[in-house]
């Protein structure tokens, strides 16, 4: 293992992260982020007089050559060590590596929060695009399966027990609007992220000279960023709302992932998560076929939502930089990131590949014996009785027939306050007739008459 956290672990490290997001923020991807932040520094407080040109190309290059290996990584944390300072260690072995005085122009004027602010920026943006990516995937993944089933009928449930009829696509449906405001909301703090850092001390660019705020201006451009309208070190809401979205983004996915856990049981066996060939499910148990991707998304939300908490803490700073919140988001912010982007990509291989099992929904559905019709005796006995009457003596019915062993529908039609109310034949009409779905598929239709 090369880190504390298993998401760093050579074995486990993939189930925490995706490839792409995993080489941003390790060790290595960050430590040259790092240095590239420190390359551009050099580069554009030269081109505004501020350190020697020829200083800042040597810095430069030094910052872009050197081998982020692990004896560089060791000579790092040894300075880290000695000097009890995150960015002296860098600093120093960076130096020792640039010809002439460039070492002496590194970092000038500029803080630790500077050249970290900036890159994770830059990390982001290239996280939130990632993610943006595979959550578009999974929107068209939900839309596909929201039309192939927009007819196929199924249990409704509330806490979790059968309820009234709804269909397939109709679930699939209310996982595509939430899909679809998660990518808006993606959009949205977009808007407000892609913001650096060269503030200074406490935030004010007097290091920078007169002319600092074209400083500020042209050295986050060269990397892509805008600069802030005013620094931003102590003001996180922008990276407590990223969090945030990704908490939201997260939930959805362990909320689809856990229906799918449970409609995977074997006496429910409506949904069936896609099998990867060669997965094992138990070493003890042969016959095992577990539902990995769902039970995972799980786990994942759950890492996001407390990192996401963790953030929340790092609000509240006191003066222009307080430590112990703002380090709280080295380790929160990139554990989120990662396992949100995670879930994600899991969501869409579980869309993908779901398989839905149309006549175990039926089965299930015939099982309830009745129940599902209560809701439509009760409307019709309303009239001629009243709404809490009617419920009353549904109610009372079904609750005899559980005691006595029989289906709701056999209560309903043995109960002789009930037939005196409506007679058998329109009650067995009512109960014998096709499940009503309401307005599941209009709703389908409605929603899906919007698709980008």
């Amino acid at each position: 293992m090369t880190g504390v956290r298993v998401g760093d672990s050579i074995i486990f490290g993939s189930a925490w992260g995706t490839p792409e997001l995993r080489a941003i923020f390790d060790e290595i991807g960050r430590t040259r982020g790092w240095l590239e932040v420190l390359a551009v520094l050099a580069e554009t407080q030269a081109a505004f007089g501020l350190i020697p040109e020829r200083a800042a190309a040597r810095a430069a290059t030094a910052c872009r050559a050197v081998a982020v290996d692990q004896p560089f990584l060791d000579e790092v944390a040894a300075g880290y060590e000695a000097s009890g300072h995150s960015f002296v260690g860098l600093l120093d072995a960076v130096a020792a590596r640039c010809e002439g005085d460039g070492g002496e122009w590194l970092c000038f004027g500029a803080t630790v929060q500077d050249i970290t602010d900036t890159w994770l920026m830059t990390a982001l943006h290239l996280s939130r695009e990632s993610i943006a990516v595979d959550l578009a995937g999974v929107e068209a993944g939900l839309v596909r399966l929201a039309r192939a089933h927009r007819n196929t009928v199924m249990a409704g449930r509330t806490h979790g027990q059968v309820g009234l009829p709804i269909t397939f696509g109709f679930k699939a449906a209310g996982w595509l609007a939430e899909v679809r405001r998660h990518r808006q909301r993606l959009d949205e703090v977009g808007t407000r992220m892609g913001i650096g850092q060269l503030s200074g001390g406490v935030g004010s660019v007097a290091s920078m000279g007169p002319r600092g705020l074209e400083v500020q201006a042209a050295f986050l451009g060269a990397l892509g960023l805008r600069p802030p309208d005013i620094s931003w070190t102590s003001s996180r809401d922008v990276l407590a709302e990223w969090c945030g979205v990704l908490t939201l983004i997260t939930a959805t996915a362990d909320r689809v992932g856990h229906e799918v856990y449970t409609l995977q049981r074997p006496e429910i066996g409506e949904l069936v998560e896609g099998f990867v060939e060669g997965t094992v499910g138990s070493i003890t148990m042969p016959h095992k076929r577990n539902p990995e991707r769902s039970e995972h998304m799980g786990t994942l939300a759950r890492v996001v939502r407390h990192d996401s908490a963790l953030v929340t803490e790092s609000l509240v700073h006191e003066g222009e930089r307080d430590g112990r919140s703002w380090k709280v988001e080295w380790q929160a912010i990139p554990g989120a990131t990662l396992a949100a982007a995670k879930a994600v990509r899991l969501l869409g291989e579980l869309v993908d590949t779901l398989r839905v099992v149309p006549e175990r929904m039926l089965v299930n559905l015939e099982a309830a014996a009745g129940a599902i019709a209560s809701e439509r005796v009760m409307l019709a006995l309303a009239p001629g009785v009243g709404r809490r009457t009617a419920h009353r003596l549904v109610h009372e019915a079904a609750m005899v027939g559980a005691s006595a062993g029989i289906s709701v529908r056999d209560a309903i039609l043995g109960s002789a306050a009930i037939t005196a109310a409506l007679d058998t034949a329109r009650l067995t009409e009512i109960l014998d007739a096709p499940p009503d779905t309401g307005a599941c598929a209009a709703m389908i239709d409605r929603l899906l008459a919007g698709e980008a």
